[in-house]
């Protein structure tokens, strides 16, 4: 149990003056020095315990200039494919006795921004980010730096850093073709504004798909939500599909960003007696978990979360302990796969 002594942390000044022995002496026992007698030593690690003594791990910190901590910073986190991501990370960073700082930044720069600041401040080792991608330059002030980063589920070409993502072309374009094979003539897509690398690169397998099909890519069909890189994803689908309803835009099949957007897509669908997949079908994005429980089940890309987090973690590891000054950077492309249920 942690015991506070008038609002503070119990001391080694408190155990030194329990057991009758020197701060020195107390640390030496705690910190599992060999020059130390075995009685001694026991008798301060029981004083310790006894008094609910906790390690003062910064300032170990201040002398090793190593905090076995690393910030991760997460656009959204209500959103699970962040938390299947972070899964991974958690499970690699336990295997490393690494500790972590998690933050959401709800989508906006200035967020990143200050909390890259903010940890830097907290003396966190090195630093996974999924980046907002509206401006780089506090991306830009770490490279100069070379400070541990890796930018996970953003593309950042021809940059020195490490990198790991999803093959978004890929998945972007098989999605469209399956629902091409399957018949639909007209294909919608709902994605997120296109500097973000992940929209882009599923807007571009989308293309390629209709066009190596022989169709016309028209950008109207396109359809890009402002809002969605602030987290209103299920609103976002749910808006979009019912103004393309109210606009009689002729459609019947949706691709989608994500399957949150495609949760909302369906409700709307729904709402105006629209069968699914018999009138429209739909395909979304990531085959987060509730995907397989929803009705009807989602037809998605899978993407890697779990191994996403994983492998970002042992990458920034390596980059602490051992080529904190290479000039050697890895972009690590994860493949992504259809998953067919009952949507499409």
């Amino acid at each position: 149990m942690i015991k506070l002594t008038q609002a503070k942390f119990v001391t080694l000044k408190d155990i030194a003056e329990k057991a009758g022995v020197s701060v020195n002496t107390v640390s030496r026992a705690l910190n599992n020095k060999p020059d130390i007698n075995p009685k001694t030593k026991e008798k301060i690690e029981k004083i310790a315990d006894e008094l609910g003594y906790v390690k003062n791990s910064y300032a170990t910190m201040l002398k090793s200039q190593v905090s076995n901590t690393i910030g991760v910073i997460v656009p959204d986190s209500s959103n699970p494919f962040f938390s299947e991501v972070f899964k991974g990370i958690d499970r690699a960073a336990k295997e490393k006795d690494y500790q972590i700082i998690m933050m959401n930044s709800e989508g906006l720069y200035e967020n990143e921004e200050q909390f890259i600041r903010t940890l830097l401040e907290r003396r966190v080792d090195g630093i996974l980010l999924f980046p907002m991608q509206k401006s780089y330059e506090d991306i830009k002030e770490l490279i100069r730096e070379r400070f541990p980063i890796v930018l996970v589920g953003r593309e950042y070409d021809g940059w020195d850093v490490d990198q790991i993502y999803s093959d978004e072309v890929k998945g972007g374009y098989i999605a469209t073709k399956y629902l091409i094979e399957k018949g639909c003539k007209r294909i919608k897509m709902i994605t997120d504004e296109l500097y973000n690398s992940a929209s882009f690169g599923r807007v571009e397998g989308y293309k390629k798909a209709l066009k190596e099909k022989g169709k016309k890519v028209q950008d109207q069909d396109i359809k890009i939500c402002d809002k969605i890189h602030e987290g209103y994803h299920i609103q976002a689908g749910y808006d979009e599909v019912t103004k393309m309803l109210k606009q009689k835009e002729i459609f019947d099949g949706i691709f989608c960003y994500n399957d949150l957007i495609a949760y909302g897509a369906i409700k709307a669908l729904k709402e105006h007696g629209i069968r699914i997949p018999k009138d429209v079908r739909i395909v979304g994005y990531d085959d987060i978990t509730f995907s397989s429980l929803i009705e009807p089940e989602l037809t998605t890309i899978r993407v890697k979360k779990e191994e996403m987090g994983y492998e970002a973690f042992n990458m920034l590891y390596k980059r602490i302990k051992s080529d904190r000054i290479s000039n050697s950077f890895v972009k690590k492309i994860l493949d992504v796969e259809l998953i067919i249920r009952k949507s499409a």
